[in-house]
This record gives C-alpha cells, sequence and structure tokens, in this order.
C-alpha cells in the first residue's frame, strides 16, 4: 500500500475503535438495539442445537468489527454468552470495559489460571462463551495469520477437542452508516486437531480483514516475537 492508503487506512481504523469502545462503554443500552443487526449463517443453528442439547459451545471472533454485536445477536435467539478478557493496568479503563462486557452476558472471565478454570466449569455445565483469539500468545505456536507467521493460542481449539464442543467463528461487521451490524456465524470447524482447527480460525479471520481492513485492530503487534 501507499504511504497514502496507509495512513487513511489508521484513519479509519480509529474512527472505528472508537466507535466500538464508545459501544461497549454503553452496552446495556446497544445490547437493546434490535433493530441494527442482520443475523446469518449455519453455525447459529449448530449453537441453537447444541444449546436445546444443554451441551456448551466456543465462538471464536477478533477485535474486527464489533465482537458484542455477536452476543446481542445470541441474546436475541435466547442465547447468552459469556467472555475472556485480558484485565488492563489503568483502574478506570478497566472498570469501565468490565461493567460494559458484563452487560453483554455473563460470566465474563480475566485470562490466567482461575480464569481458566471457571471457563472450563463453564463450558462443561453448557454455557456458551466468546473468545477473541487474535491477540499475541506467548505459549501459542506459529500459524499463519494474514499470510504470515503469528503466535496464536491453541487453548479455543483443545477446548473443543477435549469436551466435544463445536467450535464457531463469527463476526459483528460494521455495515449501511456503520451503525449497524451484520452478525454472522460460520459454519463450525471441523474437529480434527488443535493447530488444523486454530488455522482455520486463523484462515477465517484473515479473509474478513481483507474484505474490511478498517474494520480490524491492527495495533495488536500480532507479529511481534515470531
Amino acid at each position: 500500500m501507499t504511504r497514502s492508503a496507509r495512513a487513511k487506512l489508521g484513519q479509519e481504523m480509529g474512527r472505528h475503535m472508537g466507535r466500538t469502545l464508545f459501544e461497549i462503554y454503553h452496552n446495556a443500552e446497544f445490547q437493546t438495539q434490535h433493530h441494527k443487526f442482520r443475523i446469518s449463517g449455519p453455525g447459529l443453528a449448530a449453537l441453537n442445537e447444541a444449546h436445546t442439547a444443554g451441551k456448551g459451545a466456543i465462538i471464536v471472533s477478533g477485535h474486527f468489527g464489533q465482537a458484542e454485536a455477536v452476543r446481542v445477536a445470541l441474546k436475541m435467539h435466547g442465547m447468552e454468552s459469556g467472555t475472556v478478557y485480558r484485565p488492563h493496568k489503568n483502574r478506570h479503563y478497566a472498570r469501565r470495559i468490565l461493567a460494559g462486557l458484563e452487560a453483554g452476558g455473563k460470566p465474563v472471565l480475566a485470562t490466567g489460571r482461575v480464569g481458566t478454570k471457571a471457563l472450563v466449569r463453564h463450558l462443561r455445565d453448557g454455557g456458551i462463551v466468546s473468545i477473541l483469539l487474535d491477540e499475541k500468545s506467548a505459549e501459542g505456536v506459529r500459524i499463519p495469520f494474514l499470510g504470515h507467521d503469528a503466535l496464536t493460542s491453541l487453548s479455543a481449539a483443545q477446548l473443543a477437542l477435549k469436551y466435544d464442543l463445536p467450535m464457531i467463528p463469527a463476526y459483528g461487521i460494521r455495515i449501511d452508516d456503520e451503525n449497524r451490524f451484520r452478525v454472522v456465524f460460520e459454519a463450525p470447524i471441523p474437529h480434527t486437531d488443535s493447530i488444523a482447527m486454530t488455522r482455520a480460525f486463523n484462515d477465517s479471520l484473515s479473509a474478513r480483514i481483507m474484505a474490511d481492513p478498517d474494520q480490524w485492530y491492527w495495533m495488536l503487534r500480532r507479529w511481534d516475537g515470531v
């Protein structure tokens, strides 16, 4: 890309991320605006099937579009999803983000040993959890992401395999005036092995980013340390 194109992409990304943060801060209101969401995709039927059977499920997404739109769509279909978040050192920011995430669905689980144990219990009890799988993981493995190796956590795929749960990519994509969303639940990733399944997710998210590059948070430093 040319320098001017990169600069424009950065500006558009910043505008989207500002909207995203504002929506999370005011998630209780955001969750009630059902007219903003268009929901589709085969993964929704798989989630309904698992939910009806009292079985848990793992939704995988990224810092793309508005991930909270996915949890809105689930509530609109009579389901609720917990989520995983990384605690922040800024206490004011951490308090606001945590309150916003809790308005979207519970439990909200911090990364780390305690949160992981609670996550496993939630899944074994038939709960749904949404995980943003596009951050660098020091314990991860090198898996291509947007054409370059990136350290990626295998945890979502490992849990899906261990507890026989569907692992479903889902995205809340901004459309129209950017205040509406197309929520897409892709087909569950076939159970093979954790690396192949995680690579399938990376490929899925990469395709979404290539289609709408300004909707992904490029400041994640996704390829550092590889």
